[in-house]
């Protein structure tokens, strides 16, 4: 069943804008905010906060863009590996090239793109170019040499000084990037360093939404946090330089923990002066934490996720897309919450529609699936593949016909239908199975709903999907996997591939 929501996006813009300007009047001139997650579709901080707006930051900065310039980063060598952007199935680079088109369409200007560590690769040198003609600057940068322990090569001409500086207007600089590793940090500080050069008076600070530096470090909120970066091997602690500066207890991770010397060494060498940071958690701007208004319900919402992440990483694993250490990361993390990966609701369900496939077409070979919804009223469907239709596929219309309350005798797609996108499929296409996977099978509705009231009532209830728990007992196919992601549904799976064959359409 749906949970309520239990945050206050207009609580938290109100003052996550009112530090972000302090903190610009703090350095007079100029701020580099390194803006930390997604600044777009934060799907994971609305499954851990239900209510929890993906796109609040960018309302946060449509209040800043009439003093704020955008620089976007990216990692060449992220560019050059094809690196995914899993909750969208596509590259770091077509997720730089969205992220442009909604600013945009968010009437938020980008100043430029700017290709992190930059050397040269292939890949790199196209995408640069792709942007380039359709006029929109671009920056590379090198890997900075002495960096991280000689301060003294990192800022000079040798270091931050051979990057190209970045000419900007407003006294609020936002530096994002698709993902972790973009190179953001090294941007902002560069900046710095060429502005003191030239006598302007600015400074850095992070603003990161996860770990949430004001609940406790076993607050399943943060854990939940550890479990979706398991595979860059991310973990929570609590400041030791917050809690020895301020004998105060601040969750922060690894990452700005470790950085934060060598970051306090950069800013005393550039500007002269480290008093104004005495830890990670200075550093940052977070606010989220006091936009929460129901902790145990946001602590439930976030023992989900960990049993969703837990699902994902084995999917990963068994396609070889991660490693075993990731998988175990994520066990023990489950164990520390004392969870089963069954306290999923659809789990059971959905495997429980694979068995009963399997006892119906006993005597056959082939593989059954499962796959089981939690609609937003907690009842819960189910569906299995058939000669016809994939498990998915299956689901989704036994979802919408519940939903648009059609009984089980009316047939969504007629007889008719199938029998012409079987000719399509077999006679013209050549291939090997009639069986429709989702986004076929919506398709094939779509033509129904033209002549058949039910189909198109029925099709209208796709809306109401968005948001709901879904688990499949197999791993979705391409088809299956591009339609269940944008019906918007938060999917799960067994780590079982649903057919034998090693290439799947």
């Amino acid at each position: 069943m749906a949970i309520k929501a239990v945050f206050d996006n207009d609580k938290y813009i109100t003052e996550q804008k009112s530090e972000i300007v302090k903190r610009v009047d703090k350095y007079g001139d100029k701020l580099y905010l390194e803006f930390g997650g997604k600044l777009l579709y934060d799907y994971h901080a609305s499954r851990v906060l239900p209510g929890y707006d993906p796109n609040v930051k960018m309302r946060l900065l449509q209040d800043l863009k009439e003093k704020a310039d955008i620089l976007l980063c990216i990692y060449a060598g992220d560019i050059e590996r094809k690196k995914i952007r899993a909750d969208f199935g596509i590259t770091y680079d077509s997720e730089a090239l969205k992220l442009i088109d909604e600013l945009r369409g968010w009437e938020i200007h980008v100043l430029g793109v700017v290709i992190t560590r930059f050397n040269g690769q292939p890949a790199a040198k196209i995408f640069k170019n792709k942007l380039e003609m359709r006029n929109i600057k671009v920056y590379t940068h090198q890997f900075t040499k002495g960096y991280p322990t000689d301060v003294d090569l990192i800022v000079s001409d040798e270091g931050y000084g051979a990057n190209e500086y970045i000419e900007t207007e407003n006294p609020l600089v936002i530096v994002t990037g698709p993902g972790p590793g973009s190179g953001k940090l090294a941007t902002c500080l560069s900046q710095v360093y060429h502005d003191h050069r030239r006598g302007i008076n600015s400074g850095y600070a992070k603003f990161e939404t996860f770990p949430i530096w004001n609940l406790s470090i076993n607050h399943p909120v943060n854990i939940a946090y550890e479990a979706a970066t398991a595979d860059i091997k991310d973990f929570n602690l609590i400041d030791p330089f917050h809690l020895e500066a301020y004998n105060k207890k601040a969750v922060n991770y690894n990452r700005d923990v470790e950085v934060f010397p060598v970051l306090k060494r950069i800013l005393k060498k550039i500007r002269g002066d480290d008093s104004l940071y005495q830890s990670p958690t200075d550093m940052g701007l977070n606010r989220a934490g006091f936009a929460i208004t129901d902790d145990e319900l946001a602590m439930k919402a976030a023992k989900q996720e960990v049993i969703r992440r837990y699902f994902r990483y084995r999917c990963e694993y068994v396609m070889g897309l991660t490693s075993k250490e990731t998988v175990q990361r994520v066990e023990l993390l489950i164990k520390d919450l004392s969870l089963e990966p069954e306290h999923r609701s659809v789990v059971e369900p959905a495997r429980r529609a694979a068995l009963e496939a399997q006892e119906r077409d006993k005597g056959s070979e082939g593989i059954y699936c499962g796959a089981a919804i939690e609609l937003k009223d907690g009842t819960i469907v189910t569906g299995s593949n058939s000669p016809h239709l994939h498990a998915a596929s299956s689901l989704i219309l036994h979802a919408i016909k519940h939903q648009a309350e059609i009984p089980d005798k009316i047939k969504l797609l007629p007889a008719n239908i199938m029998e012409s996108v079987k000719n399509l499929k077999t006679e013209i296409l050549k291939e090997k199975t009639l069986s429709l996977d989702l986004i076929e099978a919506l398709i094939a509705l779509s033509i129904s709903a033209t002549a058949n009231p039910a189909a198109q009532l029925a099709m209208e209830k796709l809306i109401d999907l968005r948001g709901c728990e879904v688990h499949m007992t197999h791993l979705p196919t391409p088809g299956d996997e591009a339609g269940l992601r944008r019906l918007g549904v938060n999917l799960t799976s067994d780590p079982n591939f649903s057919t034998k064959d090693l290439f799947i359409t």
